[in-house]
């Protein structure tokens, strides 16, 4: 099929990018200016923080710079059937993966320390980078107790520990409570964050102790002139890509379509059910446009999608107790004749849905912008 021309009114350009201030405490003027001069660099700046974090330098936690977390309560509906067979996380049989596709280091969560939990008022009890890591001897460390109302009571979350006893580490009946980062520590009948310390704990938001699991589908195409030719980024000259986005309703905030997998779904139906329900509105329209709609969503994602990451995502809403982890997968519309096609339109609950150009200086929620920068190195796009 000839690849139709697109037009640039439903793309999202973002805005030119701004480099966070990494600088350490405590070393002289001219050594200052000098880091400041590299991080000036932007791809510099993740490997300088951990240059710096490896050498025990403390890092300004008030600076101008920094971008302040992203905070989104409800970017993945924590709703399903209470009573199906348990999850299975290693059934998208048509992924593949690359070299690219997990990170080599485990760094400090930073948005799961967010100063306020999301959705509430309740603040969280401030913890430094040393102080994350469950090794670092804290005895005085008292975490605020929270877990939201509503969270409470419902088919898809777990009852206070204490009235009742999960199998961690294990399938636990319909619930698959094994996490992608291996075994966790259990203190006191309670699930450990393997990533640390948050200052918070309980469940918060999250329906489950221990892991939450998700799938985030990361529909990508080339950014094409009226002529159907790429289009390049000026400063890299790598071609630009685009990915569905969507606006979330409670928060404003950009995010990749995602959602939990229903205990008993297979990750490769979560990511495709997601992706109809939240950026096409598959739910709301007639049967014969739902078959058409769903018709090209099976061909794309029949073929062989690229497993962009799975593991923890640096969510808001994770607690000491409770944390979410994803499968991202890329289904990449090489020739642009599938859904790039379709028209969008929000669904589920998303507020909006575009096509949005992938570069760095975009914020999106979570740990959604490093699964878009792994995508780029898989195919050798702009960031």
């Amino acid at each position: 099929m000839r690849q139709l021309p697109r037009p640039c009114s439903d793309v999202i350009t973002p805005l030119p990018g701004y480099v966070s201030d990494v600088v350490p405490l405590g070393l002289s003027t001219r050594l200052r200016g000098m880091i400041h001069l590299v991080a000036l660099r932007r791809n510099w700046t993740g490997p300088l923080r951990l240059a710096l974090a490896l050498l025990g330098f403390p890092l300004s936690t008030g600076s101008p710079g920094l971008r302040p977390a992203l905070v989104c309560p409800t970017l993945h509906p924590l709703q399903g059937p209470a009573h199906r067979k348990p999850l299975t996380l290693t059934s998208c049989s048509s992924c593949t993966t690359g070299g690219a596709g997990m990170p080599s280091a485990v760094s400090a969560h930073i948005k799961s320390r967010s100063p306020v939990y999301p959705g509430s008022t309740v603040k969280r009890l401030p913890v430094s980078d040393a102080q994350v890591d469950w090794s670092h001897s804290w005895p005085q460390y008292q975490p605020v107790q929270y877990t939201d109302p509503s969270a409470m009571n419902k088919p898809w979350s777990d009852p206070d520990i204490g009235s009742f006893s999960p199998k961690f580490n294990s399938v636990d009946g319909a619930v698959d409570r094994t996490s992608f980062e291996g075994s966790y520590k259990v203190e006191k009948g309670k699930p450990l964050n393997p990533r640390g310390r948050t200052g918070l704990a309980g469940r918060g938001l999250l329906g489950r102790w221990g892991p939450n699991h998700a799938a985030d589908p990361i529909v990508t195409r080339w950014k094409t002139d009226t002529s159907g030719a790429k289009v390049s980024h000026p400063l890299s000259k790598k071609p630009v890509l685009q990915f569905v986005s969507i606006k979330r309703k409670d928060c404003g905030e950009w995010a990749i379509p995602g959602g939990m997998v229903d205990p008993g779904e297979k990750v490769s139906l979560t990511l495709q059910r997601e992706f109809s329900e939240e950026a096409l509105n598959s739910l709301q329209v007639s049967s014969a446009e739902r078959e058409k709609i769903n018709e090209r969503i099976r061909n794309l994602f029949k073929s062989n999608g690229f497993q962009v990451y799975k593991g923890y995502v640096d969510d808001p809403r994770n607690t000491d107790n409770s944390w979410m982890e994803t499968v991202a997968v890329n289904f990449h519309d090489e020739q642009g004749n599938s859904v790039s096609e379709l028209p969008l339109q929000a669904g589920d609950d998303a507020g909006q849905v575009q096509w949005v150009d992938v570069d760095s200086s975009f914020p999106l929620y979570a740990s959604h912008s490093h699964f878009l920068e792994l995508v780029t190195k898989e195919r050798n796009a702009h960031w």
